[in-house]
């Protein structure tokens, strides 16, 4: 018996390919997307790429197909995920996330009529766009946040892994709160190194980081770890959260709002948004007017590509500072450096 299951199961995707990609006369918007490692449900970055398909399956009529990655994987394993999209027709075909960098550097050249997008990576090509977010200027934002809300004087920040990409939420971060309490004092750490994929799923490695971080006087953590995030709210929710002044600050998705975090939002004061949603249903909308979207493409401020959440009533004190470096950060008065 095992050995029919087992051929069958390793047969799925390509048959939920030939489902959703090929053959599908009620629609010619069929998009392909393959997720980074935690896929969708991880309550931050693909969550809200999810969000982008879901809007372009409302306003546009798009189809989509969903592939997600491992948390241990090659160049090649990755090149076949998207090779599979973009052979079964599907366009645009968008990959979540820095790890699929080199993989779609090779895809793209094969399928030179493909619109490909990649998310928090440039890859140059005449058929792709890379979506970059301005993480700083958001970071800031909460930033400011932290340090308006904090009675200690020191707040926390954690990252995944330890790489360019998240050193600018690190960056922004410090920066806002300075300009708040330039004497403010920041503890942070890594969940691993560039390039260690796991981290994004490490919620006891964030847990055992925030209570060391909780033991020296912080009291508002921020962390920028995807699904990892679980632990540092559950520290915090274990020392009694916001009933005590201490809070945590999501990432990516409005997780206070996230099923995953549902017993944890007590303690989510906000959540940087990183709005990937907005940069999915832009590269749809592209090749649905006939108009694909290529190059380098930043979301920032101005563009809506970052932000910060409002679905707890508890960040209501710190929304008037907030909106005002906002808009001090698109009229060009306040520059936040990503490092």
């Amino acid at each position: 018996m095992k050995k029919t299951i087992i051929p069958f199961l390793l047969l799925l995707p390509v048959l939920l390919l030939l489902a959703s990609c090929g053959n599908n006369s009620s629609s010619t918007l069929r998009v392909g997307v393959a997720y980074d490692s935690g896929g969708k449900g991880d309550g931050s970055f693909n969550d809200s790429a999810y969000a982008g398909l879901v809007k372009a399956q409302r306003e546009l009529g798009a189809t989509f197909i969903e592939l997600t990655a491992g948390t241990d994987e090659t160049d090649a394993s990755r090149q076949e995920r998207l090779r599979q999209l973009a052979a079964r027709g599907c366009n645009p075909v968008i990959a979540v996330g820095i790890s699929y960098q080199g993989a779609l550097a090779v895809v793209a050249a094969e399928f030179p009529a493909t619109t490909f997008a990649i998310v928090d990576a440039e890859v140059t090509a005449p058929n792709v766009a890379s979506l970059l977010f301005t993480a700083e200027q958001g970071s800031y934002l909460v930033g400011v946040i932290a340090a308006s809300a904090s009675k200690t004087g020191k707040i926390g920040f954690i990252g995944g892994m330890d790489s360019p990409l998240i050193n600018a939420f690190k960056a922004g971060y410090l920066q806002g709160a300075r300009s708040v309490r330039p004497d403010i004092v920041l503890e942070s750490a890594y969940l691993g190194v560039n390039g260690d994929n796991t981290v994004w799923n490490a919620p006891d490695k964030a847990q055992s980081a925030t209570l060391e971080m909780l033991a020296k006087g912080v009291d508002i953590g921020y962390a920028a770890a995807g699904a990892s995030n679980a632990g540092m709210f559950q520290a915090i929710k274990n020392t009694g959260g916001g009933a005590n002044g201490v809070w945590g600050i999501g990432v990516d998705s409005d997780q206070y709002t996230m099923p995953m975090f549902a017993d944890l939002k007590e303690v989510i004061l906000t959540s940087m948004l990183k709005r990937v949603d907005v940069a999915v249903f832009e590269v749809i909308k592209g090749v649905a007017s006939g108009s694909p979207m290529t190059g380098l493409q930043t979301f920032d401020l101005k563009r809506g590509g970052v932000g910060y959440a409002v679905s707890n009533r508890a960040v209501d004190p710190y929304r008037a500072a907030a909106d005002s470096a906002a808009a001090k950060i698109r009229s060009g008065e306040i520059i936040v450096t990503p490092q």
